[in-house]
C-alpha cells in the first residue's frame, strides 16, 4: 500500500543474547565494542590514492642556527583503502634530533615510531581494524619536532586516511560462526582462536581457508540460488541487518568500522544469535500465498493479497528494514479516494509495501496496492520471523 511511512525503531524480534564484550584491548588499541557505535565515517579530505605521497604544506621555521619542513607523508591526507599493517613514512627537510618529539595516531595504535635520518616511519604491531579513520599528527611549536641542526616546525602537520575494508569472504564467515547464517562454516587448516586479537585483526584482511555447508535440505532453490561466497550481495546484508539490530546498529546492511568492530568483539565473546533464520516467499500465482520458513522448515503458509494491475507487488527479493506493532496507513487509491487503514503486524521490505494485517473479506486474490496483506491471525504468526534482514521473495 502507499503508506505513511513510521521512522521509529523497533525492538528485534530475536531473544539473541546482547553480550558485547571487547576483545583484548590493549591488543589493539582501543578497538572497543558499543552498544551503539556509529557507522558513519568521518569526512576526510578529497581521496588520493592510498600509495600517495602529499606534497609539502609546512612552512620551514628557524631555530637556533637551521630550518626545519615536511617534506612528504605517506599515505597522503585523504587516502583511502590504506593497507592495514603497511608502515606510515614522514619525511622532513633535515635530519631529526635524537630527543625529537615523534608523531601521534589518534586512535592510538600499537606499534613503534623509528628515526632515521630525516625520516621517521611507524610500524604497527597490529593490523588497524577494518574502515578505521586515523589522524596522523605531527606536533609543531617550541614542544614540537626538532632538527639536528636546531630547527623546528612553525607550526603543527595533521594529515586523515582510512584503513581498507575487511573482506566479504570472512564477513560472511564470522556471521557464520555466530550462526547468522542458514550456512555453516567450518575452517580448513590452522584458523586464529577467537580469543586472538591480533590473529581475527588480519583474518578480517586475509581470510582462512575453510568451507560452508547448509545448516538445513529444507530451504527452496530460490534462496539457494542467492547464496555466493565471498560476494557483497543481498543474501549477505540481510545476515548483516539481523546482526546490526541484534546489537544495537542502525540495521541498515551498510559494512563501517562499528560494525567490524562489534563483530569481532561478539566473536571473541561467542555471542551466538539464538533466533535462527528465516525466509519467506510469496506467490502471486492464485491462490496468492506467503509461505514463511524457519531454519529450514515451513511454520506458516497462508493465503494473501499482493497488488493490483495498476499497483503490482515487485517480482524480485527484498530484506526487511522496517518492522511496526501497528500502524495507520493514509494514501489514496486509484479512484482519487483517500483512505486511512489501521494495520497490524507490519514488516516493509521494498520501498512503501510490507507484509501487514489487512481486514479483507477473503484473501488469495490481488487487493492491495502492493503490499503482501494477510488475515489477522496468520500475520501475527508470521511476524515474529519477519524480523530485521530476513529476505522476502515475490514471483508469479
Amino acid at each position: 500500500m502507499s503508506v505513511y511511512r513510521a521512522r521509529r525503531r523497533i525492538p528485534h524480534a530475536r531473544t539473541a543474547a546482547l553480550v558485547v564484550v571487547a576483545l583484548v584491548l590493549g591488543a589493539v588499541g582501543g578497538f572497543v565494542a558499543s552498544r551503539r557505535p556509529t557507522d558513519a565515517p568521518r569526512a576526510l579530505p578529497p581521496a588520493t590514492a592510498s600509495g600517495a605521497t602529499s606534497a609539502p604544506t609546512t612552512a620551514p621555521a628557524t631555530t637556533g642556527t637551521g630550518t626545519l619542513s615536511v617534506a612528504s607523508i605517506s599515505p597522503a591526507s585523504g587516502a583511502v583503502a590504506v593497507t592495514p599493517a603497511g608502515a606510515l613514512t614522514v619525511t622532513f627537510s633535515s635530519p631529526l634530533a635524537a630527543s625529537s618529539a615523534l608523531p601521534s595516531l589518534a586512535p592510538s595504535q600499537p606499534g613503534a615510531w623509528q628515526r632515521q635520518g630525516d625520516q621517521v616511519t611507524f610500524t604497527p604491531s597490529v593490523p588497524f581494524a577494518p574502515l578505521t579513520d586515523v589522524t596522523l599528527t605531527v606536533p609543531g611549536g617550541p614542544s614540537g619536532v626538532l632538527a639536528s641542526n636546531g630547527g623546528r616546525l612553525a607550526q603543527s602537520e595533521v594529515t586523515h586516511f582510512r584503513v581498507a575494508n575487511g573482506s566479504v569472504l570472512r564477513l560472511q564467515q564470522i556471521l557464520s560462526l555466530l550462526d547468522y547464517s542458514p550456512l555453516a562454516w567450518s575452517p580448513v587448516g590452522t584458523a586464529p582462536a577467537a580469543g586472538d586479537a591480533t590473529g581475527q585483526l588480519g583474518a578480517a584482511f586475509s581470510p582462512p581457508n575453510g568451507t560452508f555447508t547448509w545448516r538445513a535440505g529444507g530451504w527452496p532453490a530460490r534462496l539457494r540460488a542467492l547464496w555466493q561466497p565471498g560476494v557483497d550481495n543481498l543474501f549477505t546484508r540481510g545476515l548483516v541487518m539481523s546482526f546490526q539490530a541484534d546489537h544495537g546498529l542502525t540495521p541498515n546492511g551498510h559494512v563501517g568500522a562499528g560494525l567490524w568492530g562489534t563483530l569481532l568483539s561478539a566473536l571473541g565473546a561467542n555471542t551466538l544469535n539464538t533466533g535462527g533464520y528465516n525466509y519467506a516467499l510469496a506467490n502471486k500465482t492464485a491462490p496468492e500465498s506467503l509461505t514463511v520458513y524457519h531454519d529450514g522448515r515451513v511454520v506458516l503458509r497462508s493465503s494473501a493479497n499482493t497488488g493490483i494491475a495498476g499497483s503490482p507487488t515487485p517480482d524480485g527479493t527484498f530484506a526487511v528494514y522496517t518492522r511496526l506493532r501497528r500502524q495507520v496507513m493514509h494514501g489514496t487509491n486509484p479512484n482519487g479516494q483517500a483512505y486511512a487503514d489501521l494495520v497490524q503486524y507490519i514488516a516493509y521490505f521494498h520501498g512503501n509495501d510490507a507484509v501487514h494485517y489487512m481486514d479483507r473479506a477473503d484473501y488469495g486474490i490481488p487487493q492491495s496496492l502492493g503490499c503482501i496483506e494477510l488475515p489477522l491471525t496468520d500475520a501475527a504468526r508470521a511476524w515474529p520471523y519477519l524480523a530485521y534482514g530476513t529476505l522476502v521473495s515475490v514471483i508469479g
